[in-house]
């Protein structure tokens, strides 16, 4: 039996190419025939997947897992095909959240969802990251769904972290952190406004960190340096780390006093559960898929007051107790994504599906 799977663009390093690793290696492991079927991928992947030219139409007897999080001449094949049909669904971020900055953005988010609507007649299980997605797939109309989150490798971020950027940071300055990409839905004009409130009434000791790529909309990020020079503040204050290696941002994870988060959309937030590990408090808008992921965990707020998150932040920052609290919260957060059973999971709905074709 096979159980390939598709995605778009297979990146290394990204939350939805390293689930799609774990999984071919889980389904390897089981015994069954597994590639990974690209239309894109990054250097170094050529042994772990192949181009989807090189597809063979499966039979009705195999599976085929779709990963979908954007448009992609991969969704009308997909419908083709005539194995069992799993999509796996990472999110798609609203459109209106592009339209003052790129029209093709907007198009492309518009269309996905077009896309991933007309694959409802043809899916036979649709999963989600999260909860958040899940409730989705229901309203775009998909019958059958289930939550399976992100798998997360725990022993990568065992690795050494780099000394020269954790010493970079490493000075009499509060770190916040912000970690993603620099795009309008995760709203860093806020943690700017609330940087600019900490500088001002509490202490000029603070530093906001922004690590993601800055190319990923170009109008967007020279809005936010523009702003943050408006409010007077340096590059020693606003830091746009850009793209980093594994061990730069390990590092960063490590030297930084609070993991702030004032994003308006979230699909599943992996910089969540990789701040769990780090063992960083968090303090995250509540929206979105930001409970599910958190739960009971971190520091949920319901509004966006710069005084009061900045406030938060400093005691967050300097009292050893409340950090401790939110800390020992966390941990157990983190200890109940590490109790998840997913590959049983995977192997449990195979199972099924393969019995409904008998």
């Amino acid at each position: 039996m096979r159980v390939d799977q598709l995605i778009p663009a297979y990146h290394r390093g990204d939350a939805i190419g390293d689930t799609a690793t774990h999984m071919k290696q889980y389904f390897l492991s089981q015994g069954f025939e597994s590639q990974i079927y690209c239309l894109t991928r990054d250097d170094g992947l050529e042994n772990e997947s192949e181009l989807f030219d090189n597809f063979k139409a499966p039979s009705a007897g195999d599976m085929s897992f779709f990963h979908f999080a954007l448009p992609s001449p991969l969704t009308p094949a997909f419908i083709k095909l005539k194995s069992k049909k799993v999509i796996l669904y990472h999110n798609i971020t609203p459109e209106k959240y592009f339209t003052d900055y790129s029209q093709e953005m907007a198009r492309l988010c518009r269309r996905g969802r077009d896309e991933l609507r007309s694959l409802t007649p043809y899916v036979d299980l649709a999963l989600a990251d999260s909860e958040f997605n899940r409730r989705e797939l229901l309203e775009f109309g998909f019958k059958k769904t289930a939550v399976f989150p992100l798998f997360v490798d725990y022993k990568k971020y065992e690795k050494p972290f780099s000394r020269f950027m954790f010493d970079l940071f490493d000075d009499e300055r509060v770190n916040i952190l912000f970690v993603g990409r620099i795009v309008p839905n995760k709203a860093i004009e806020d943690l700017i406004k609330v940087v600019f409130y900490y500088k001002k009434y509490i202490s000029p000791l603070v530093r906001l960190i922004i690590t993601g790529k800055t190319s990923s909309l170009p109008k967007y990020y020279e809005g936010l340096v523009r702003m943050a020079d408006e409010f007077y503040l340096k590059p020693e204050e606003i830091c746009f780390t850009g793209h980093t290696s594994d061990e730069e941002m390990f590092a960063l994870y490590r030297v930084s006093d609070a993991f702030l988060s004032l994003s308006e959309h979230e699909g599943f937030g992996l910089p969540f559960i990789e701040s769990l590990i780090f063992e960083l408090p968090i303090i995250a808008y509540n929206c979105t898929a930001v409970p599910n992921t958190l739960g009971d965990s971190g520091i949920l707020i319901n509004h966006k007051r710069v005084d009061y998150v900045g406030e938060l932040v400093n005691q967050v920052a300097m009292d050893k107790k409340i950090r401790a609290a939110v800390i020992e919260g966390q941990k157990q957060q983190l200890n109940k994504y590490r109790r998840q059973d997913l590959k049983t999971f995977l192997l449990h709905n195979i199972k099924i599906l393969s019995e409904e074709n008998d």
